[in-house]
């Protein structure tokens, strides 16, 4: 608390800690090792409780907490008004594994295919971002291995980031941390200089308004990072899908080759399409063109590189790794494709790096 203006008050809360008291008040059992719970006996109700804590009135609470810890407010300042922001919110999802067999060996499967596959781009389409040519700040992995509660890794973008972990052997979590909230675009009313009002896609703001913002863009980071991790799996029926890959697929009586998984030019395609900046919006033409063919610059060549994309990508479109969104010009990757292709892209890394090189 500080005691001089702006009379500041920082205020932590932990939602674990606030699920497990509403537990207690409904008689849920729940077992509970320090910030994380490894049994639920009602994992639905448990859940519908925890998406309240964004709904709660928290300017309200907050104003009140305010008055209390400093009486000055109400004798000296009378109709002081109480603002209240999120200074830093950090949202986890919470896998339970059955044992801690069923988690150690996918847990290095999944930190081996994060670390080799996982480009800045793709960090930056988790984080709900697009890149830009224009973008300044910096975005890397950290991967850390000697600490107490195990290996942990962290991708970070400005000052936002995405961290994956186990605890205790059974849990695996994927956390988003948020810093700057102006990195995401949310649907809100937003108030202008002159007193007028519009509605539109604007910046997160740091306001506890804004926690049910918070709450809806961390939960999409943490899937979409959920979804890419989803190609990792029993490398045995892998293989088996890998060989359909490479067969010829007819659709209306035409035929189209098939892929070879060792090959750069067809690795660099399952990549491209790939990409993080695909991952919140779809990706188009272009974003393949220039991954595969650069930016051409006479008028012709583009045209000459936009058809060659536009058949590279109806192979795997007629195989279903593609669909394309409705009313736009953008491809999106389905689940089929964003576990088949990624396991290509991951083998491809893992058993020819010389070629990769």
């Amino acid at each position: 608390m500080q005691t001089w203006l702006p009379f500041i008050v920082q205020v932590y809360v932990n939602g674990h800690e606030w699920l497990a008291q509403q537990m207690v008040q409904r008689q849920l059992g729940f077992v509970q090792r320090h910030n994380a719970f490894t049994q639920l006996d009602d994992p639905t109700q448990a859940q519908r409780l925890a998406d309240r804590f964004a709904k709660l009135n928290g300017p309200n609470i907050l104003d009140r907490w305010a008055h209390q810890v400093n009486p000055l407010l109400r004798e000296r300042f009378p109709g002081y008004p109480v603002h209240g922001v999120t200074d830093q919110a950090e949202f986890a999802t919470d896998l339970l594994f059955p044992s801690r067999e069923a988690l150690a060996g996918l847990y290095r499967q999944l930190l081996d295919y994060a670390v080799l596959t996982f480009t800045p781009k793709n960090i930056l389409g988790f984080l709900g971002c697009q890149w830009d040519r224009r973008f300044d700040g910096e975005v890397h992995t950290h991967y850390e291995d000697d600490r107490w509660f195990g290996t942990r890794l962290k991708h970070r973008m400005r000052r936002n980031w995405l961290k994956m972990y186990d605890k205790f052997g059974l849990l695996l979590r994927v956390k988003t941390v948020i810093n700057a909230p102006q990195e995401f675009h949310v649907y809100r009313r937003r108030s202008h200089r002159d007193g007028t009002s519009s509605s539109g896609y604007f910046p997160m703001t740091k306001s506890v308004h804004s926690l049910v913002h918070y709450q809806e863009q961390a939960l999409a980071c943490n899937r979409r990072y959920l979804d890419a991790l989803a190609a990792v799996d029993d490398p045995a029926p892998a293989y088996q899908v890998l060989k359909e890959l490479t067969e010829a697929a007819v659709a209306n009586n035409r035929s189209y080759a098939g892929f070879n998984p060792a090959r750069a030019d067809d690795v660099r395609l399952f990549a491209a399409v790939l990409d993080g900046d695909g991952l919140a919006r779809g990706f188009r033409n272009g974003d393949v063109r220039g991954a595969l063919f650069g930016t051409p610059k006479p008028r012709d060549q583009q045209r000459r590189a936009s058809a060659a994309v536009g058949r590279l990508l109806k192979r795997p479109h007629v195989r279903h790794l593609l669909a394309k969104i409705p009313r736009t010009r953008r491809w999106r990757v389905t689940e089929r494709g964003r576990h088949l292709l990624g396991l290509a892209v991951q083998l491809y890394r893992r058993t020819w790096p010389q070629l990769a090189a």
